[in-house]
């Protein structure tokens, strides 16, 4: 490995540990801030939430930006951004300054994680980025773990104010911001990126897939704790610590599952996620038992890491100057759901729970069936499996 690349590839293994500071401590304390200090009810909440998701659906601006910013540059700005929206939250504890600030902080992090993928597809040679994937998930767990941790000691044991913590770990984030700016030298293209939005015909499986993504994925975020806490009477620690455990599962198996992933091929991959992802979503429709229901809980958290594979199925398929491009576009796609299927299914949470958790299995039968037209080996014209391609046609 050249020295040019163990440098990109410590870059962006610090970004990735430095995103978690401040966001897996934003996350912590949200509901305990927006109650106890600024007297939030499910009204303001719902729309602090909403709100929070638009800069994900409007991810695919990002590419329009890179016409006046270096993509590598982009990256520390939007870091610098999601760490400046968490270190002010603190100081503005009312409806509309949580608001700004959340907004703030969600342009920094959807902007970053955006053009974070993309620069991972273009730096990292194929046959090693699912390994490299999976290990900056394993570093992100190290920090959400740390910042999980850290809230807990500074709120409970030094009882600091909530202005202080959000100042110390968003200050955090700054710090590492500034030090990645002197550190690091503004590494040159491999190449070229496509500075307009890019819809193509030939990554349609891609599309779908990374749809049915998100829709599952927000079915977990905003149900499958939910029903923790009202169908099992999960406290806030025992949620907190489901979470401390899915973290400590990703730092430890991330990295070799991504390894496994780029082994295997994403089509083994996705296929063992979406079988697992059928039962563990009907098994939220049925469950009756609290430590069987933390199980599911678990393991469904557990897959995510085979997201990996979605992504590493792109790179193989995709034109080398399409990354910046599509990698906006993905996100946007993938936020479809998370500005519709929350409500809309909150209304449905109100008959049957059940349903909602079986519409998830039936996603995931969908996503099954279409991770099945993925090749052996994708490639620029091979995106989909070669008996696919006469009944496609016709």
């Amino acid at each position: 490995m050249t020295s040019d690349q163990k440098q990109r590839e410590h870059f962006l293994l610090l970004v990735a540990f430095a995103m978690p500071i401040a966001f897996s401590s934003w996350m912590a304390l949200l509901n305990n801030f927006t109650i106890e200090v600024a007297a939030f009810t499910g009204r303001e909440i719902g729309i602090l939430q909403s709100l929070r998701e638009v800069p994900g659906f409007l991810a695919f601006t990002a590419v329009f930006v890179l016409w006046v910013l270096h993509e590598q540059r982009f990256a520390v700005i939007s870091l610098f951004l999601l760490g400046l929206g968490v270190f002010l939250t603190g100081f503005f504890p009312s409806a509309l300054g949580l608001y700004a600030t959340t907004v703030l902080m969600s342009i920094g992090f959807h902007y970053f994680e955006t053009i974070n993928q993309s620069l991972t597809l273009q730096w990292l040679p194929k046959d090693r980025t699912a390994e490299f994937m999976g290990q900056a998930m394993s570093i992100k767990a190290v920090a959400a773990i740390a910042s999980f941790g850290g809230v807990w000691f500074a709120i409970d044991y030094f009882q600091l104010p909530y202005q202080t913590v959000y100042g110390i770990f968003g200050g955090l984030t700054l710090l590492i911001v500034f030090y990645m700016a002197i550190r690091f030298p503004l590494f040159p293209a491999k190449t070229p990126q496509l500075k307009k939005l890019v819809l193509r015909k030939r990554y349609w499986l891609f599309y779908l897939l990374t749809f049915l993504s998100g829709a599952r994925r927000q079915i977990f975020v905003v149900f499958a704790g939910f029903l923790m806490v009202e169908k099992f009477g999960y406290s806030a620690g025992q949620v907190a610590l489901l979470l401390l455990v899915n973290h400590f599962f990703n730092m430890f198996f991330a990295k070799k599952i991504g390894a496994w992933i780029g082994r295997i091929g994403e089509r083994k991959a996705l296929t063992l996620e979406y079988v697992g992802l059928v039962l563990v979503f009907t098994g939220y429709a049925i469950v009756e038992n609290a430590w069987i229901a933390a199980g599911l809980y678990i393991v469904d958290h557990l897959f995510f890491a085979f997201a990996i594979a979605i992504k590493t199925y792109f790179q193989k398929i995709a034109d080398d100057a399409d990354m910046a491009s599509s990698a906006g576009v993905s996100f946007t796609i993938n936020h479809i759901a998370a500005v519709v299927l929350p409500a809309a299914l909150g209304l449905v949470w109100l008959f049957s729970p059940a349903a909602v958790f079986y519409l998830g299995a039936a996603l995931a039968g969908l996503s099954l069936l279409a991770s099945q037209l993925i090749p052996g080996s994708p490639q620029p014209g091979r995106e989909t499996a070669d008996w696919a391609k006469p009944s496609i046609a016709q």
